[in-house]
């Protein structure tokens, strides 16, 4: 049987789904940004060690 009374509240639901939203592009944000940095150190490791092999 269907709920009586009152229609189900779904403003909850709106700010539960805007709330994982958030969250899920924090996550995103700080792993893409944690790739950047460990490219950046990959790279600069890999530019010292042609400096060495050259020198």
């Amino acid at each position: 049987m269907g709920k009586k009374g009152r229609e189900k509240n779904t403003e909850n639901k709106a700010k539960h789904a805007k709330l994982m939203n958030r969250k899920k592009n924090k996550l995103r944000k700080e792993k893409e940004l944690r790739a950047e940095r460990l490219k950046a150190i990959v790279k600069k490791v890999n530019e010292s060690k042609q400096n060495e092999s050259n020198s």
